[in-house]
């Protein structure tokens, strides 16, 4: 008895240490914005803002810029002010997406703002690693520098290329509870997608196992975590209705769809392919940041009923990254 109750103990301590370090370990992204929702209805009444003026409006629009990573002031003033960080700011943004740079809250700038969009950030930490189209950074290939991010063609690496080790080519994946039965084959086959153009194999885990001493399931231990979240849902980075869903790089896991979408298992007009999306942000749990490139899976922007698949890019991408 003595010695299946030390068994016992064991088995329970090394189940605390499996499922909970992970869960302290969790990389956190920058300009978390202390929890606070997001909106884009503000962007109806700044059409035409330059550096200078002064409109109801422009603190969230510092807001948002600063949740993608694109303004961030050192004091933070809670104003309407249209500063000079926030002309640099939209200036960046404006490169990013292969607009004219003008600093100016023009209409295609205000357009592209308004898009849903993957909700992870186009800049950490400063360190911008998209690409801006420009003439002079187009059709290189072959690793190089450019400013402060790494340009290997279009495709972009997080800063320090985080990625999985060496030893970790197989990963295993679980849906977490509430994860509906008719969106898990769309999510399967953008695993599978990524497996036939990469090093890594995927395996979907059994979402509980049974405990060898008592009739209790627990919790399978797996890389990757899949669910559908709303709001605020315990990770900073609350949705809103502009978010279509956010992945954790390297060696995070977590995935989160927006569960208040509107979502398709085919391509429908009126709903987000989850299969496309799914695509984009296994990228970022392989360790891919955003592109420019418009026709590439890992480019941020998506519209209701577009359909999309790796490109060249986005496997030259990987490969090159763990290579």
């Amino acid at each position: 008895m003595a010695s299946k109750l030390r068994s016992l103990s064991s088995f329970l301590v090394l189940f605390l240490l499996f499922h909970l370090l992970p869960l302290l370990s969790y990389a956190t992204l920058p300009n978390s914005h202390d929890g606070k929702p997001l909106s884009i209805e503000f962007l109806k009444n700044l059409k035409g803002c330059q550096k200078g003026d002064i409109v109801k409006g422009i603190h969230d629009l510092k807001d948002y810029l600063e949740h993608f990573g694109y303004y961030n002031h050192p004091t933070k003033p809670n104003n309407d002010e249209f500063d000079e960080l926030l002309e640099s700011a939209i200036k960046t943004y404006q490169l990013n997406y292969n607009l004219k740079a003008t600093g100016i809250l023009d209409a295609k700038t205000i357009s592209k703002m308004k898009m849903p969009r993957c909700g992870m950030p186009d800049i950490i930490n400063g360190t911008n690693w998209m690409h801006s189209g420009g003439s002079n950074k187009k059709g290189h290939h072959g690793g190089h520098l450019i400013g402060s991010f790494h340009v290997v063609s279009h495709y972009e690496f997080l800063p320090g290329k985080l990625r999985w080790p060496d030893s970790k080519r197989h990963l295993t994946y679980r849906f977490l509870g509430g994860f509906p039965d008719a969106y898990i084959s769309p999510v399967e086959e953008a695993f599978k997608t990524w497996a036939r153009n990469s090093t890594f194999t995927f395996f979907r885990a059994s979402s509980y196992w049974k405990s060898p001493y008592r009739r209790r399931r627990w919790p399978t231990v797996s890389d990757l975590k899949i669910s559908f979240e709303e709001r605020e849902h315990g990770d900073g980075y609350p949705f809103y209705n502009g978010i279509l869903a956010h992945a954790f790089w390297p060696s995070d896991g977590r995935l989160h769809f927006n569960k208040e979408q509107q979502w398709s298992v085919v391509a429908a007009p009126s709903a987000y392919h989850l299969g496309t999306i799914a695509l984009h942000e296994i990228g970022h749990l392989l360790g891919l940041a955003h592109t420019s490139l418009e026709d590439a899976i890992m480019y941020p922007y998506f519209l209701a009923g577009q359909s999309k698949d790796l490109t060249k890019d986005d496997i030259d991408g990987i490969n090159n990254l763990y290579a």
